[in-house]
């Protein structure tokens, strides 16, 4: 004999729980695909609107076809920049960029502008050794409190000179929360860092999440990374 006291073994979810529950699969499945093709969709309608203005009407696809595509722009940015870093490659080339540096240098504040820039996009860009390839945990901004940091290089020159540290330094770049473009730069003793198997994208993964989405985790029989600490 039941009472009405008596949990139900094995409830059936109602028709609104099973609902809920479609709906919010569906939330999940869709929102990355639409967000991700909506982001190209307005990056390309931006580019476009930058480049179309710049090219002659009589070379505008429109033109032909009576139909304005999107990612025309985009193509054409894309032909122009591979045609210049190819030109830029060669001699000729080089002494062209070469003498317009010459004419930048001698303007002060434009020279200072140019000149930051530059070494942002040879940083970002460039594939080189000083790009961040590796994920670490540093104790900031206090002792006990652990952060997400990338590691850029070694310190060099006049910092690791003056830095009163026993042995060597590392600059590393803390990411803020979403935006992982901006963050801080510190300089950190070697025996500080605790380097991550996780690679560069996961642990950005992880910042802009905000610790919402992990990697996956990896096979415990592998060994730690180099220069990890136990």
């Amino acid at each position: 004999m039941t009472t009405p006291f008596d949990q139900e073994p094995h409830r059936r979810p109602g028709l609104f729980a099973r609902l809920r529950s479609s709906f919010l699969t569906g939330i999940v499945v869709i929102a990355p695909v639409g967000l991700t093709l909506w982001l190209l969709w307005t990056v390309m309608g931006w580019i476009d609107g930058v480049v179309l203005p710049l090219v002659p009407h009589t070379m505008r696809p429109e033109q032909y076809i009576g139909i304005n595509l999107r990612g025309v722009g985009l193509i054409i940015f894309l032909l122009f920049t591979i045609i210049v870093g190819w030109i830029a490659k060669g001699i000729i080339g080089r002494s062209l960029i070469g003498f317009a540096e010459n004419l930048v240098d001698r303007m002060p504040v434009i020279r200072s502008v140019y000149s930051g820039i530059k070494q942002i996009s040879e940083t970002v860009f460039a594939q080189s050794e000083s790009s961040f390839d590796t994920a670490c945990l540093i104790q900031y901004p206090r002792k006990g409190v652990w952060a997400i940091a990338f590691v850029s290089t070694k310190a060099k020159g006049e910092i690791a000179q003056r830095a009163e540290t026993s042995g060597g330094l590392m600059s590393v770049f803390i990411p803020t929360t979403p935006n992982p473009t901006s963050g801080f730069l510190l300089f950190v003793p070697e025996e500080d860092v605790t380097v991550l198997d996780m690679s560069v994208e996961d642990a950005a993964k992880l910042v802009i999440s905000a610790g919402l989405v992990y990697p996956n985790p990896k096979d415990p029989t592998q060994p730690p990374a180099d220069g990890a600490k136990g």
